[in-house]
C-alpha cells in the first residue's frame, strides 16, 4: 500500500493521541457552570444605563499611614478603597471578578477569558488586550508574573502564600499567563488566584522598597486614581476618564461616581454625627437599638436621610466571644462549653437590644449548608470518619439547639449545667471562686473595641460572677485592637466570622493549623486540629454539590462541638441609612447590597 494512502489514518491516530486544547471560557464556577452566557451584557443587579457623575463620601472608623494594604507594616492601618470588597477595588484589580448573585462564579476582568482542564491542574489567563494602567501603559503577562513573585517575597499573608500551590508560572503567547499546580493545590485554588490577588504594575514599583509604608499615590488599572491624601484623615479618589474597562460587561453599572471620599473617624459615634450633618453619605448600621432610636433628627424627618432594610440570601455567619486556645485555661473543651453556656442571650437581647436579635447557633445558619435540624447521613459520617466520635450526640443527630434561659441573667438550671461542665474540665467552686485543683482561680480578660461590645461583656461578666468566674474587660482603641488582634495578645476577643454559600480556602486562615502562629492571620481561636484541617481539605476537593454540602455540614458539626467561641446573635437583614440623593438598583443580589453599584441621583 502506498504510504500516502495511509496518511489519513496516521493523522487520525496522531489527533487522538494529542492533548486536548481547552476552550477559552468567559467565566468559571466553583461548582457547576456560570449562570450567564458568554454574550451577557451586564450583571443582573446593576442599573446598566445609570448616568455617572456626582460624588459620595464613605465613613470608616480607624486610621491609615500607608497606601500599600498588602504588606505587614500596613496591617495596623486601613487605606480603604485601594483594594476593597465593600467600596470596590478602586485602584487595583484582579484577573477576574466575582458575581454577587451566584455562590462562587467569576467572570472576565483583566483576563477576558480563561482556560483550564477538568482536573484543574492548571489555569491560563488570557489578558484583555485593551487592559492598561492609569499611566497608559498596557497590562502585560510580565506584570502578572511580577506581581505574584513580588507578593511572595514582600507581602503579608495571605498574599505571600499565593504561589505555594504553583509548580510553574509562565508566559504563553503575547497576552497569556499559565499557572500549573502542584499537589498543594485544591479545586478552589484557581478561583482564588483569579479573584483574590491584585495585579500590580511592574514598571511602576521598586521591589526593594515595596515592603515599606508609603503615601505615594499608586498606579493601578482600576477605575479611579487618588486625587488627594490627608494622612489618617481622608483619601479622595477621582474617576479615571480613560479607564480601560468601563465598557466590558462585568463593569457595566459599576463605579458610578466622579469622586469618592473616604473619611476617617476615631469612634463610631463621631462617624454617625458626621453622617447626621451630611459629611458622610451612607451609614451601615448593625445595632438594633441604634437603628430604632438614633434617627430622630431633622434630616430623617424632612426626607433627606432614608433608612433602608435589605434581606440577602446568605448564611448568618457567627459573631461571638472567641476563646484564645493558646491560653492553657481554654485548652479543655468542657471549660469552653461551660463558659459558653453561661452567657444569657435572652437577658441581653431583651435588655440591650429590644429583642431584635436571633441567637446564632451555626456559622451557616439559615442556609442549606447548616447542620441544624439535619441528622448526619451516611455521606457525612463517611466524611467525618473517626472524628464523628468527637461530635456531641445532639449535634450529630441534628437536634442541637442552644438552651433558652428564663431571661433573668442567672438561670439556675442552666448555670448548674455550666458548673458541671467546668467541673469536668477541672474547675470547682471553692470559697466562692471557680478554681482548679491547685486553687488557682479561673480568671481571664476579654478585649473589646466599642461600646456595644463592652455592654455585652458587662452582661456576660455579671453572669459569670455568679458561678465564681472572674472575667475582666479591657476596651481599647482601634489601633491597639488591630495590633493585639494580629499578635494574638488576648485571652478572649469579640470577632465576627462572615459566611458565604461557598466556603473554601479562607477557612484555612480562620481555623487551619498552619495559621495558628502566623502573625496577622485570622485564626483568632488558635486552633490546630488535624480533623479540622482534613475537613477543610475535603471541602476544597469536593466536586459535586452534594459532596460539598455534606462536607460543610460535617465541618459545621465539628466547629459547633469544639466550642471555640461563645455564640452571640445575628439579624436577618442588612440596615443602611443614606442621603436621599444616593440611589441603588432595584434588584438585590444573593449577597446583599453592593455599594459599588450605587450612584448619585444628582448626576441624572
Amino acid at each position: 500500500m502506498s504510504p500516502f494512502r495511509r496518511l489519513p489514518a496516521l493523522l487520525a491516530a496522531l489527533l487522538l493521541s494529542a492533548p486536548a486544547w481547552a476552550e477559552p471560557l468567559h467565566g468559571i464556577a466553583m461548582h457547576g457552570k456560570p449562570a450567564l452566557a458568554p454574550d451577557y451584557k451586564n450583571f443582573s443587579y446593576v442599573k446598566p444605563d445609570v448616568k455617572k457623575g456626582g460624588r459620595i463620601s464613605y465613613g470608616v472608623v480607624g486610621t491609615f499611614d500607608s497606601l500599600n494594604p498588602f504588606i505587614l507594616k500596613s496591617m495596623r492601618t486601613s487605606a480603604r478603597g485601594i483594594w476593597d470588597p465593600v467600596f470596590g477595588n478602586l485602584i487595583y484589580e484582579p484577573l477576574m471578578t466575582r458575581s454577587s448573585d451566584e455562590a462562587f462564579t467569576l467572570y472576565g476582568l483583566l483576563a477576558e477569558s480563561v482556560e483550564w482542564d477538568d482536573e484543574r491542574t492548571y489555569i491560563q489567563f488570557n489578558l484583555n488586550p485593551k487592559a492598561k494602567w492609569s499611566d497608559g501603559q498596557p497590562v502585560t503577562p510580565e506584570d502578572v508574573i511580577f506581581t505574584f513573585e513580588l507578593l511572595r517575597d514582600k507581602a503579608r499573608v495571605p498574599f505571600s502564600n499565593r504561589l505555594s500551590p504553583v509548580a510553574k508560572m509562565e508566559k504563553v503567547g503575547e497576552h497569556s499567563v499559565r499557572f500549573t499546580f502542584n499537589d498543594k493545590a485544591d479545586r478552589e485554588f484557581p478561583l482564588i488566584l483569579a479573584t483574590a490577588t491584585p495585579i500590580l504594575p511592574k514598571h511602576a514599583i521598586d521591589p526593594a522598597t515595596f515592603d515599606q509604608s508609603t503615601l505615594k499615590p499608586p498606579i493601578g488599572s482600576g477605575p479611579y486614581r487618588i486625587k488627594s491624601v490627608s494622612p489618617g484623615e481622608r483619601i479622595i479618589y477621582e474617576r479615571n476618564p480613560d479607564y480601560w474597562g468601563k465598557d466590558i460587561p462585568s463593569k457595566i453599572g459599576f463605579d458610578n461616581y466622579d469622586q469618592i471620599a473616604v473619611e476617617y473617624f476615631l469612634q463610631d459615634n463621631t462617624l454617625f454625627e458626621a453622617f447626621k450633618k451630611g459629611d458622610v453619605d451612607v451609614y451601615p448600621d448593625g445595632s438594633p437599638t441604634h437603628w430604632a432610636r438614633a434617627y430622630d433628627f431633622p434630616a430623617v424627618q424632612n426626607g433627606s436621610v432614608v433608612k433602608d432594610s435589605f434581606k440577602p440570601q446568605l448564611p448568618t455567619g457567627m459573631l461571638g466571644f472567641v476563646f484564645n486556645l493558646r491560653r492553657p485555661i481554654f485548652a479543655d473543651v468542657n471549660v469552653r462549653a461551660g463558659l459558653s453556656l453561661a452567657f444569657d442571650f435572652e437577658w441581653a437581647n431583651k435588655n440591650l437590644f429590644e429583642g431584635a436579635y436571633t441567637h446564632t447557633e451555626s456559622i451557616w445558619q439559615n442556609s442549606p449548608l447548616t447542620s441544624l435540624g439535619k441528622p448526619a447521613d451516611e455521606r457525612e459520617l463517611k466524611i467525618l470518619g473517626a472524628a464523628k466520635d468527637r461530635i456531641e450526640p445532639a449535634v450529630l443527630a441534628g437536634t442541637y439547639r442552644l438552651p433558652k434561659t428564663d431571661g433573668s441573667g442567672a438561670d439556675r438550671k442552666i448555670l448548674r449545667e455550666a458548673v458541671d461542665l467546668l467541673k469536668k474540665g477541672g474547675f470547682t467552686i471553692r470559697n466562692g471562686k471557680m478554681s482548679d485543683a491547685s486553687g488557682k482561680p479561673l480568671s481571664f480578660e476579654v478585649m473589646t473595641q466599642n461600646q456595644d461590645q463592652e455592654k455585652l461583656a458587662i452582661a456576660y461578666q455579671r453572669t459569670l460572677k455568679t458561678i465564681g468566674v472572674d472575667m475582666a474587660i479591657r476596651t481599647v482603641d482601634d489601633a491597639q485592637y488591630q495590633a493585639r488582634s494580629g499578635n494574638f495578645d488576648y485571652d478572649m476577643i469579640v470577632k465576627a466570622y462572615p459566611a458565604s454559600l461557598s466556603p473554601g480556602i479562607e477557612q484555612l486562615g480562620r481555623w487551619g493549623s498552619a495559621a495558628r502562629d502566623a502573625q496577622g492571620s485570622f485564626n483568632f481561636a488558635g486552633t490546630a486540629d488535624p480533623d479540622i484541617d482534613r475537613l477543610i481539605e475535603t471541602m476544597l476537593k469536593a466536586r459535586s454539590k452534594e459532596d460539598f454540602e455534606a462536607t460543610v455540614r460535617a465541618y459545621d458539626r465539628l466547629l459547633i462541638s469544639g466550642h471555640y467561641m461563645v455564640p452571640l446573635y445575628h439579624i436577618p437583614e442588612q440596615w443602611v441609612a443614606r442621603r436621599s440623593h444616593i440611589g441603588y438598583p432595584e434588584k438585590l443580589p444573593l449577597y446583599g447590597y453592593q455599594f459599588n453599584t450605587w450612584w448619585d441621583k444628582r448626576a441624572q
